[in-house]
């Protein structure tokens, strides 16, 4: 593999999808969920899993049912053979028509209305009615994370005690891992519903982070920077983020203030599906950085392109998390790059869904699976570089199951990557976004970018 240098190249036009996707999946979907999540359940001995939902913390509810809790709480209750039962509060009532199987009756709705808003009209009713939990049952909830002990559980105490109550407190345990485990979790895999969104969101994302970034001069204001988003409505993963100025709270969003010459910058656009990220400094070359950040581009930007392009080596189907790890861990020290968080995670609705990449991590990446190539380092000389985007992991039968110019998009993308910025993505690697692997230390001079081609 070439040293990574600066090359002049014209950011190339990939185009979005034709067809504006719906995430919601067709009805048959669905159905082929809620199966998969059965069985799931009685190879753990469950009778009960309650999946617990809101506004933040909606992904495994809303991959289930295709409904995503606005404003409040709510709670599916699933027990196989049976039809499963979603309590929702008041407002969530009349949004329950928008899941395809609560329209075409597949899902029991009752009002539940403790999940309503503070002081909102409220009626008497019992959480566990016709559920028949008792000390026979093994109680499963789900609610976004997974701890190192069964017991511990993120749903709200009012609920995981009233489930206790009933069953026992032994029998109530985490059970997030049915969605999210890396090996077996039903999310960490997307079909080509999934793919068709993840794809068009991921080039929202990127189209906007290429007008943002073709924007900045000095003196501009971070708010007028971020109209150049052009949200359209599509639901965040993650608020928008744009630092420049004074602004160097990490993840902070736009507050009023101005581009500076010679400043740090960085800017997320995040939906469900996707996060695009880019960050550097505000300069047209190095002679516009501060004294401190001399050598930025021959001792961090350059080291950082060529650990990634490292990654995107090893980044395959059947390669480990733990190789991925090595991949930049054995190139980007500790003391410079400071790179804390695992060198990769898995996206879905939700920006962070989990990460089989960690040191020594077996974890065989699977046909798929989204990564994102979140790699961040960090120096408080240097600042940052980042090239993050979305990664899809697709062996020739999920290939052969998208769209045919979705999948142009994709090949058009990985032919760049290799051609123009010489990372070696793999066959089974299908780059997601628009800015696939375009990094522009010098954010003045965005035609500038990183390179390893020969």
């Amino acid at each position: 593999m070439a040293r990574a240098r600066l090359i002049e190249v014209a950011w190339p036009e990939f185009g979005l999808t034709a067809e504006t996707p719906d995430w919601r999946a067709p009805l048959e979907v669905y159905r082929r969920r809620l199966s998969q999540l059965e069985e799931a359940m009685v190879r753990e001995g469950l009778t009960h899993l309650a999946v617990y939902g809101d506004r933040e913390h909606f992904a495994n509810l809303a991959w289930l049912t295709g409904f995503d809790p606005r404003f409040e709480e709510a709670l599916c209750f699933v027990r196989p053979g049976a039809k499963p039962l979603l309590l929702a509060g008041n407002e969530c009532l009349g949004y329950l028509p928008a899941s395809p199987p609560v329209a075409a009756g597949d899902i029991e709705v009752r009002r539940h209305t403790p999940f309503s808003l503070p002081d909102q009209p409220s009626q008497p009713g019992n959480l566990l009615d016709g559920l028949d939990l008792d000390a026979h049952c093994k109680v499963g909830v789900a609610g976004w994370k997974s701890y190192s002990q069964p017991s511990s559980i993120d749903a709200p105490s009012y609920l995981v005690d009233e489930l206790r109550f009933a069953a026992g407190y032994e029998n109530v345990t985490n059970a997030a891992h049915l969605f999210i485990d890396n090996t077996s979790g039903l999310r960490t895999t997307v079909d080509p519903h999934e793919v068709a969104f993840f794809e068009w969101t991921n080039g929202l994302a990127s189209e906007g982070m290429r007008r943002v970034i073709h924007t900045i001069r000095q003196g501009a204001l971070d708010y007028d920077l971020l109209e150049q988003a052009r949200f359209n409505g599509v639901p965040l993963s993650a608020h928008m983020t744009l630092k420049c100025g004074a602004n160097r709270v990490s993840l902070a969003s736009a507050r009023g203030e101005r581009v500076t010459v010679g400043g740090r910058f960085s800017c997320g656009i995040a939906y469900w599906g996707a996060n695009v990220c880019r960050c550097g400094w505000v300069a047209a070359s190095e002679r516009d950085l501060p004294p401190d950040a001399e050598g930025y581009l021959d001792h961090f930007a350059i080291p950082y392109f060529e650990a990634m392009a490292a990654w995107f080596d090893v980044l395959r189907i059947g390669a480990t998390g733990g190789a991925l790890h090595q991949a930049v861990h054995t190139r980007l020290d500790q003391d410079t790059f400071r790179v804390f968080l695992n060198a990769g995670h898995l996206i879905h609705l939700d920006e962070w869904l989990c990460s089989p990449v960690w040191a020594g991590s077996t974890i065989p990446l699977r046909s798929g699976m989204v990564m994102q190539s979140d790699v961040i380092p960090s120096n408080p000389k240097y600042y940052s570089s980042r090239m993050e985007d979305g990664y899809l992991m697709a062996d020739a039968a999920l290939q052969a199951q998208l769209e045919p110019a979705l999948l142009d998009r994709c090949r058009a993308r990985r032919d760049f990557m290799r051609t123009k910025l010489g990372l070696p993505v793999h066959d089974d690697v299908l780059p997601l976004s628009n800015l696939c692997g375009i990094v522009p230390p010098y954010l003045l001079a965005p035609h500038q970018v990183l390179s390893c081609a020969g």
